[in-house]
């Protein structure tokens, strides 16, 4: 991998560090989206939850204070009970008929409690151990999590449900002092002996976790498609500016360097024109591109001169070796001899003119 980057060139080395860094943030940014968002979910989630628990409260309210008081003399005289009377009841049917709204098909509404009158709101051992955290601890308002039931995840909100008023009692305190219509109907095992204040059961509030997951897929998605797009545009630009304001100019560079050690420099300029839209900046690299420019100024400067220098030297070179080639000449026996001879004959040519 070393030995890969060595031989990689800048731009790739940029690109792939930015890629890295985008890979690593897109995860770590995945993960700690994916946790807030289900978080936030989850939140709100849970705030429906407790709305609707308060509405099924206001239902309840209603029929203790205004329903059960109209029908409470025939619940003495009818042979079957009337369910209406009861506030849980009202609340339960309220919200079957509020599920209705698309919106809230996949939520559901019971009273898990724990010795009910009616079997349908008897608490299971999830519900049943909720109810016995609500007891011991008075100060706990509400508790939400997930839980699987016949093998689906489940999303819920659980708030606590006490007696709080005396005329609850009438049906749920003694059996002896229950109406006739009650006890006909449901017996007096289940729904008796509860206390005032007595937390008796949890309103549960179950969803879907598969809401949640979607809620939060969703947010998910979309956040992290920004993400993902606006840094790409980071990337590119970055890659752009690295290209134009950096790559470029250090190859430019590079290729004058490569001229100057191949001595293919020309003496016109032109080669260190290229670097005039760098040289021009403010920056370090202009800083650097203009110390450039002037050393290679001065090192075609020196080299033209050591050119001539070598052309001066390689003619002094020649006339040295042409002198120590005659010099050789002349020091020689044969060309003294035939010198001497030379002078003779001169000699002789200058007697016989004389004569």
């Amino acid at each position: 991998m070393t030995s890969f980057l060595k031989n990689t060139r800048l731009g790739l080395k940029f690109t792939l560090v930015l890629l890295l860094f985008f890979v690593g943030g897109t995860i770590l940014s995945w993960v700690a989206l994916s946790r807030a968002l289900e978080q936030i979910a989850e939140d709100e989630v849970n705030a429906k939850g407790l709305l609707l628990i308060a509405t099924m409260n206001a239902v309840r309210g209603y029929t203790s204070s205004h329903v059960n008081p109209l029908l409470a003399a025939r619940l003495e005289t009818e042979p079957e009970f009337i369910p209406e009377t009861v506030p849980a009841f009202s609340a339960r049917e309220v919200f079957e008929t509020f599920r209705s709204n698309e919106a809230y098909q996949t939520f559901f509404y019971k009273e898990a409690t724990l010795n009910p009158t009616n079997e349908r709101n008897l608490a299971d051992d999830f519900e049943a151990e909720l109810v016995q955290r609500f007891r011991n601890n008075p100060e706990l308002k509400e508790i939400s999590g997930f839980r699987t039931v016949n093998g689906q995840s489940l999303f819920y909100s659980a708030r606590p449900l006490a007696i709080g008023s005396e005329s609850c009692l009438r049906c749920h305190g003694d059996p002896a002092a229950a109406p006739a219509s009650l006890t006909n109907t449901y017996g007096t095992d289940g729904g008796f002996g509860w206390q005032l204040n007595e937390v008796v059961a949890a309103q549960m509030i179950y969803v879907p976790a598969e809401r949640v997951s979607d809620t939060v897929w969703i947010s998910l998605s979309i956040v992290m498609a920004v993400f993902i797009l606006v840094f790409a545009l980071v990337i590119l630009m970055i890659n752009l500016l690295l290209r134009r304001n950096v790559i470029q100019p250090l190859g430019q560079m590079a290729a004058l360097a490569e001229l100057i050690g191949a001595d293919k420099l020309s003496g016109d300029g032109s080669e260190l024109a290229r670097l005039d839209n760098v040289t021009g900046r403010g920056d370090e690299l202009g800083q650097l591109s203009r110390v450039f420019q002037r050393m290679a100024r001065e090192v075609y400067s020196r080299e033209q001169q050591l050119k001539q220098q070598v052309q001066q030297l390689r003619i002094q070179i020649d006339e040295v070796k042409k002198a120590q080639d005659v010099a050789q000449i002349t020091d020689s026996e044969y060309f003294q001899d035939l010198q001497q001879k030379a002078g003779a004959l001169r000699d002789r040519r200058k007697n016989r003119g004389e004569k």
